[in-house]
């Protein structure tokens, strides 16, 4: 089987790879042409554990290359991004999708499959993907196969995850679900699990949208401890306790292709229906801009002027910024002009990016972590003897910290921090 994978990113790089190593003919097409050029030299552009060899090994079995235009193939799968609009509601761009089909469509003959592993908002498969491959002449479900199959990795985890967690097959017709099954099959050692497109389309955005809800009641619980006094994070430990109920952990707001992006797309989908999930992206939004106002507090009590942000990435032992409320508020606090702001991160590349943790915390008055790297897991108190004060507010509960001349301030313990009158520039 010959398949063509539409983008090389994140999704696509890693699943046009395993396709690749286990047994089939696989092109990868991007528009970049650096990644395309490093790839078939064997280079990375994006941080995955155990991608690196797997690519060597398609490289070296032939059975991978990338390209920057499609080829005749038995399947497509378009895996490109679908960002949100700048409207109300954030709702789905669906241009990046609908350029690759357009792209593919030269290609495309009778006995294709075409795969939409993109997330898009409901209905999008049959919206907008089915009129453009019948204004082409195709019959779906008879004359071509029409699937939507979302991924539901992990970043970190993603290569095994491709392998072992079950999978949702959302063909537009029976026949349709039957040809995308038969595509997966070849790898995937988890459950398939049979639908139609706009089920797979929901299902997908409710998995991500059931995590944001959570974790906004999690980050409305850190201010309303906060401004009653009491430790939030212990709340939650002992909530938990209750065979029952699991809440989340808070953080300084949620980031990333999915959580930050999905919910939206089901509300601009159904406005009048999703007033909960609309609340809640409001508040997970809210985060990045509590926390600056809490480091702003803290940097006056203390009369700080250098702050070290630990981690820019969205979650912790990645190299993945997109929509990381990290970078958001280390942007934010730099822009405000009213400290020294210095980034250390020890997975992102990038000139602004100090990437010597000594020269980062020297004569630091506040160290801000915003990312939950295991690095930083393995820091013991002498780390932070170079500080001109050792001020630590730890958005992530990460750091293992027991000095006593260390002031280490987490989301549970914020009535700490003095409500001084901010004189800093506020930032919408």
């Amino acid at each position: 089987m010959k398949i063509v994978t539409m983008g090389l990113g994140y999704i696509g790089l890693p699943t046009a790879v395993m396709f690749a190593n286990h047994n089939q003919d696989v092109v990868g097409v991007d528009v970049n042409c650096l990644t395309v050029e490093q790839l078939n030299r064997g280079i990375l552009h994006i941080e995955e554990p155990g991608l690196q060899e797997e690519l060597n090994h398609a490289l070296a079995c032939g059975t991978f290359k990338a390209s920057l235009t499609p080829e005749k193939a038995d399947v497509f799968i378009i895996a490109v991004p679908t960002p949100n609009h700048n409207d109300d509601l954030k709702s789905c761009d669906l241009s990046y999708v609908a350029n690759a089909i357009k792209s593919i469509l030269p290609f495309v003959e009778v006995g294709n499959t075409i795969i939409l592993e993109s997330t898009v908002a409901p209905q999008s498969t049959e919206n907008l993907v089915q009129p453009m491959l019948e204004e082409a002449g195709f019959i779906i479900g008879e004359t071509i196969y029409l699937v939507h199959c979302p991924e539901r990795v992990l970043p970190g985890q993603i290569i095994h995850e491709l392998v072992y967690n079950n999978r949702i097959i959302g063909g537009v017709t029976a026949e349709c679900t039957q040809a995308g099954k038969e595509v997966y099959e070849t790898f995937v050692k988890g459950e398939l699990i049979l639908t139609t497109a706009r089920t797979a389309e929901l299902s997908k955005l409710m998995e991500n949208t059931f995590r944001d809800v959570n974790i906004a009641l999690a980050n409305e619980l850190v201010k309303i401890s906060a401004d009653l006094d009491i430790d939030a994070l212990k709340v939650i430990e002992m909530a938990n306790k209750h065979p029952r109920v699991n809440l989340h952990q808070p953080g300084p707001g949620v980031g990333g292709h999915c959580l930050a992006i999905d919910p939206y797309f089901i509300a601009a989908a159904s406005p009048d229906y999703s007033p909960l999930i609309q609340l809640s992206r409001e508040i997970n939004t809210s985060m990045p801009q509590f926390v600056i106002t809490k480091t702003n507090q803290l940097m006056q009590q203390y009369s700080g002027k250098k702050i070290t942000v630990f981690g820019l990435t969205y979650k912790g032992d990645i190299d993945d910024v997109r929509e990381s409320p990290a970078m958001e508020i280390y942007e934010h606090l730099t822009a405000q002009q009213c400290f020294e702001v210095v980034a250390y991160d020890p997975h992102v590349e990038a000139a602004f990016v100090e990437k010597n943790l000594a020269v980062a915390i020297n004569n630091a008055d506040l160290i801000l972590v915003l990312t939950d790297h295991s690095a930083f897991r393995e820091m013991d108190s002498t780390t932070f003897e170079n500080m001109n004060q050792k001020n630590i507010l730890d958005t992530k509960n990460i750091l293992n910290v027991s000095a006593n001349d260390i002031n280490y301030i987490n989301l549970g313990n914020l009535a700490r921090i003095e409500k001084v009158i901010e004189q800093t520039t506020q930032l919408a």
